[in-house]
């Protein structure tokens, strides 16, 4: 009997990831405001009822779409935290890490660039929420950093604010950057976030 449930529980699942895999190619070509459920089970090959056995709602998916991409970007900001070179290659190292991430998750990215100011709020506020958690997470890294000693915790995460919304403007300048341009932006990008690091170090200056 529990061998039977395993194996319907990985066909849910298996059916699941494949509605979310068919509308985020969906998505490449239009918002989820104008996505419809049909569409979606029609490209997976299921009756539209088999649909709800998964999500509630277009919306419901689209903010099942969000957790998936915006954890895949999570890596990339607890790889570029995690580093132990000085700031100038740090820098470097966090662009570059954004661009890989574009190259290997362009849908998804795509998805979060044109959903996080779109018409769907369940999916405005799932991004939001995703977002504020990044910078807490980047707040306390830089809470450790010695260079923050006298730092309030309000400027701390103002300043993890900054960083985090960087990192999405990146990628979503990336994504839609000629190849033969992108190490024109990508130099861009290190420049702008040199400029932010260069504030933060005379910050205290102006208390």
């Amino acid at each position: 009997m529990s061998h039977t449930l395993g194996i319907r529980q990985a066909q849910k699942q298996k059916t699941r990831q494949a509605l979310l895999d068919a509308a985020l190619e969906l998505l490449e070509e239009q918002s989820l405001s104008s996505l419809g459920l049909r569409e979606v089970t029609r490209a997976v090959g299921v009756a539209p009822t088999a649909f709800y056995r998964h999500f509630d709602s277009t919306a419901d998916l689209g903010v099942a779409l969000v957790e998936e991409a915006l954890g895949s970007l999570h890596a990339v900001i607890r790889d570029a935290l995690t580093a132990t070179w000085d700031s100038g290659e740090r820098i470097a190292r966090t662009v570059e890490l954004i661009a890989r991430h574009v190259r290997t998750h362009s849908a998804h990215v795509r998805f979060i660039a044109r959903e996080r100011h779109g018409g769907v709020q369940r999916v405005r506020e799932a991004i939001g929420a995703q977002l504020e958690q990044f910078a807490e997470e980047v707040r306390d890294a830089l809470r450790q950093d010695p260079e923050s000693a006298g730092w309030t915790e309000e400027d701390l995460l103002m300043l993890a604010g900054l960083y985090v919304e960087h990192m999405v403007m990146t990628a979503s300048v990336l994504l839609t950057t000629a190849p033969e341009d992108l190490a024109r932006a990508s130099d861009l990008a290190e420049r702008q976030m040199r400029l932010v690091s260069l504030g933060r170090k005379h910050w205290l200056d102006l208390s």
